[in-house]
């Protein structure tokens, strides 16, 4: 396979920082937050990347949805040693309810406008643990898909994929054109050299509106409140079992 992959990347609030509810627990706070790649979208690109290394692929071009800031993860896609970007400009009220159906649309849109014979994306975001972006985008291109990939191997026209399951690991050969999620044993993502960075702001990102692919980003979901988890209560030691027994029965466990 030779041509051209296109490869998600999203703009999340970094894993590092302490996730905190807005007061009219509307969504969490965003405002002055480090934000940074999702990692699964970092080994989706360190993937596509490699394969283009391995001449494998011609061209890796990146896409993000969003607001401007998108641009920056974009960058940071570029600078790994992708080839160009598309940023999907998307904002206010439809940025905050921009869901997996959505950007399915937008990215399966741009694989037929862009001629694309894959598609990698990674499993699913930290931040809303959908996981279902790279299945409703296979779905809508009537492609085949390997979610959960450990392990990928190019066999002329199709791809075996070593899927993490819940029971080990499963191997599936597919036909391209074809969609590919990333697990997180699927590689180690590189980091961006200095020389790469600087190179990177050379790159093309193109700008596009989701009108300007004819996708109605419409949300069907509406989210009525967001709140933190409880705090967890302080655990209790008992001396014997007779003691542990009687505990659970004062809580009404037993």
């Amino acid at each position: 396979m030779s041509g051209r992959v296109l490869v998600g990347v999203k703009r999340v609030i970094d894993y590092a920082v302490k996730i905190r509810v807005k007061p009219d627990n509307s969504s969490v706070v965003t405002d002055g937050v480090k934000h940074s790649m999702n990692p699964f979208c970092e080994i989706a690109v360190e993937e596509a990347v490699k394969m283009k290394e391995k001449k494998i692929i011609k061209e890796v071009v990146v896409v993000s949805c969003g607001p401007q800031q998108a641009q920056e993860t974009i960058r940071t896609a570029l600078a790994m040693g992708a080839d160009r970007g598309i940023h999907v400009e998307v904002t206010g009220k439809d940025y905050e309810q921009l869901g997996p159906l959505q950007v399915s649309k937008i990215m399966a849109a741009l694989a037929k406008k862009e001629d694309a014979q894959l598609i990698i994306l990674g499993k699913q975001a930290i931040d809303d643990d959908c996981n279902q972006t790279g299945q409703m985008t296979a779905a809508l291109l009537d492609w085949p898909q390997g979610t959960f990939a450990s392990e990928l191997t190019m066999e002329g026209d199709k791809i075996k994929v070593v899927r993490e399951i819940d029971g080990g690991l499963e191997t599936v050969k597919i036909n391209t054109p074809a969609v590919i999620t990333a697990d997180l044993r699927l590689n180690t993502p590189r980091y961006a050299t200095l020389p790469n960075i600087m190179k990177a702001k050379k790159k093309k990102i193109a700008n596009l509106k989701p009108a300007d692919l004819e996708v109605d980003i419409t949300s069907r979901l509406e989210v009525l409140r967001v709140d933190e988890p409880p705090q967890r209560e302080a655990g209790v030691k008992v001396e014997t079992v007779d003691d542990l027994v009687a505990r659970l029965k004062e809580a009404g466990r037993i």
